[in-house]
């Protein structure tokens, strides 16, 4: 099973995050499937691969709450129902 989950990145106390595609079984440093996004908590910035991102929850992958929450900042599932509708 794949999850959309966060990968920590950056500098002792200034972290950032790459949101990934990844195994379940894979630990949080694991090998990724795919990298689909970023995200700086700090900056409070998200660039997001949008296609990309489609495409893995239209195969069945299950995001993590925290990754739920940015998606939802970020309005993708709102474009999801429009391209579905």
């Amino acid at each position: 099973m794949v999850k959309l989950r966060l990968k920590r990145c950056g500098r002792k106390q200034q972290a950032v995050y790459r949101i990934v595609a990844i195994d379940v079984r894979s630990r949080r440093e694991g090998r990724d499937l795919r990298k689909v996004g970023f995200y700086d908590p700090i900056k409070n910035q998200t660039c997001l691969n949008v296609p990309a991102i489609l495409y893995f929850l239209e195969k069945g992958a299950q995001p993590t709450r925290t990754v739920y929450d940015i998606l939802r900042k970020a309005e993708l599932f709102k474009e999801k129902e429009r391209t579905f509708s």
